[in-house]
């Protein structure tokens, strides 16, 4: 999932100081905050969007996933047990290619409008109209005839495996069996948007910009609602009088704080202005297990961090280019040194944490053999190399990574890079735009099951990002949705694995820990390898 230019230090410094001082009295601190039942919490970046499907980030995530739920929520302890969302119950045939989801009656939205299976219809169709341009539309893909809709090859959206039998009635036809499924209706592309505000607002529901999000108008089917959105400081949501399991709901607000400088947050945290932080800065972990052993968390989480090639650039575009820089990369030396957090070197794409998925070194750390690779591509020494630019968004961590990758490139291959800074929204659009040479990214798993890593890069994927493409790869990630046992559907996954690493579009770097502080008085928040929390089990004591 997600994902993981100039700074305006001016801007910083005047939001840090708003920040730390409460914005000027509105924010509590934690004492306070605590006993009022409102959670402060750290999130990163501003969001780029809040609508569910044009949102790509780990960032936007986890504010939208407490305003709108979908037929299957997040179970509080498991990564992989379906939680009962909209959908009370469900049914699937025999071979899990069907499945028919029973909506509880009690679903409501926050103007009080029920919560239909046309909704999840209508929300289906808006995300794989060809016009609208969802990034995450593959997700839909799973579907019978969605990939053929959103291609243009059909019109009638009547044909796509999705249908309300009633008003409470939902049916899904898959293009094969998927066992799966339930844990990929988690995510948010999965999601539905209340059709009548969508359509209230900008030009109708393809409208990508639609201000439909904004507070005051946002319409949501969540544990909380929308009350207030500061750009740049915070997003402020309540607890929601129409939910249907609102009983449960023990958090009465939550802060979700725009804070992109590390340090600011730490500072923030310290000074009790916060109760879980976003992450932690990598030169602040050591002192941190002797000083806070109990408020500092390290827990593997299910994502990796790599770098990603524009490949329609020269000379990017050539292979051997890429596998020199990527051979020559020493991650034992980045994961030891530099990010300090017992994260895993990555010598393939997909992360451990999967049953029975092999985990293989498809990528070696061989410096001579990849000086032996760039010579062949025509840079003896790194004699000729274009200069080039190396793209990050704003943290500070990512630079010292970039810096000690860049050190390593320019010792071993003779070659020099050009930090790129930019801010989260910047440095988003540059990527889609396929406005860089070499970037930053990271991607955090969707489901439980490693496809969620491996369908990226297929050729019209809307998070590819990169300009390749292999007609083999795309065939093996098909025949993984189709595949009729999980011996088949493994074995074209590590094929097409295979075939990423040896072509190397992006180089992979390390595999996550999630790395943040969190108080004790937060309760009801438990390890898990995707961290998504259902927040309606969350209490502060």
């Amino acid at each position: 999932m997600i994902r993981l230019g100039r700074i305006d230090f001016r801007g910083c410094v005047a939001l840090a100081a708003a920040l730390l001082a409460g914005c000027g009295g509105g924010i509590p601190d934690v004492e306070e905050a605590t006993a009022q039942g409102v959670l402060l919490k750290g999130n990163g970046s501003e969001p780029k969007t809040l609508d569910p499907q044009v949102a790509t980030g780990v960032t936007e995530n986890k504010i939208i996933s407490s305003l709108i739920e979908g037929l299957i929520a997040y179970h509080p302890t498991d990564d992989e047990l379906p939680e009962p969302g909209v959908a009370e119950r469900w049914e699937p045939n025999e071979d899990y290619s069907e499945w028919t989801f029973f909506l509880r009656e009690d679903a409501l939205w926050s103007n009080g409008d029920p919560v239909t299976a046309h909704d999840f219809v209508w929300s289906y169709e808006r995300m794989l109209t060809p016009e609208f341009g969802a990034e995450y539309v593959e997700m839909l893909y799973s579907m019978e005839n969605a990939e053929e809709f959103h291609r243009g090859e059909l019109t009638d959206f009547s044909a796509v495996g999705v249908e309300a039998l009633d008003e409470r009635t939902l049916r899904i036809r898959l293009v094969g069996p998927t066992p799966f499924f339930l844990g990929m209706l988690k995510h948010y592309a999965w999601y539905p948007v209340h059709p009548p505000t969508v359509e209230a607002y900008g030009t109708g529901r393809l409208d990508r910009s639609s201000p439909w999000t904004l507070q005051g108008r946002f319409v949501g089917n969540g544990p909380f609602v929308l009350e207030e959105w500061r750009v740049n400081q915070y997003i402020r949501v309540t607890k929601s009088p129409t939910y249907w399991d609102r009983d449960r709901v023990r958090l009465n607000e939550i802060y979700f704080m725009a804070i992109e400088d590390v340090n600011t947050e730490q500072r923030m945290y310290a000074s009790g202005r916060l109760h879980v932080t976003n992450t932690v800065p990598s030169n602040d972990i050591s002192n941190l297990r002797r000083t806070r052993p109990d408020e500092l968390r390290l827990e593997p989480y299910l994502g990796t961090y790599f770098y990603r090639f524009n490949t329609t650039r020269p000379p990017f575009d050539d292979a051997r280019v890429r596998r020199a820089l990527a051979m020559s990369m020493d991650r034992e030396a980045i994961v030891n040194r530099v990010t300090l957090g017992d994260q895993t070197p990555a010598y393939a794409f997909v992360p451990p944490g999967f049953d029975d998925f092999p985990r293989r070194r498809l990528v070696a750390h061989d410096p001579e053999a990849a000086r032996r690779l760039l010579a062949e591509a025509g840079f003896p020494e790194g004699h000729g190399f274009p200069r080039k630019f190396l793209l990050f968004n704003t943290l500070e961590d990512h630079r010292k990574i970039a810096e000690a990758v860049v050190s390593m490139w320019n010792r071993e291959l003779g070659i020099d890079f050009q930090l790129e800074n930019k801010e989260w929204r910047v440095y988003l659009e540059a990527q889609s735009q396929l406005d860089f040479d070499l970037s930053r990214a990271g991607w955090i798993g969707d489901y439980m099951d490693p496809i969620t890593f491996l369908e990226l890069w297929t050729s019209d994927n809307g998070n590819n990002n990169t300009g390749w493409s292999n007609e083999r790869y795309d065939e093996l990630i098909r025949k993984a949705f189709r595949s009729e046992t999980q011996e088949e559907h493994y074995a074209a996954l590590i094929e097409a694995e295979e075939i990423l690493m040896e072509a190397m579009p992006v180089i992979p770097v390390y595999h996550y820990n999630r790395i943040y502080l969190i108080r004790p008085e937060v309760r009801g928040w438990n390890p898990k390898l995707l961290d998504n929390r259902p927040y309606k089990y969350l209490y502060l004591e």
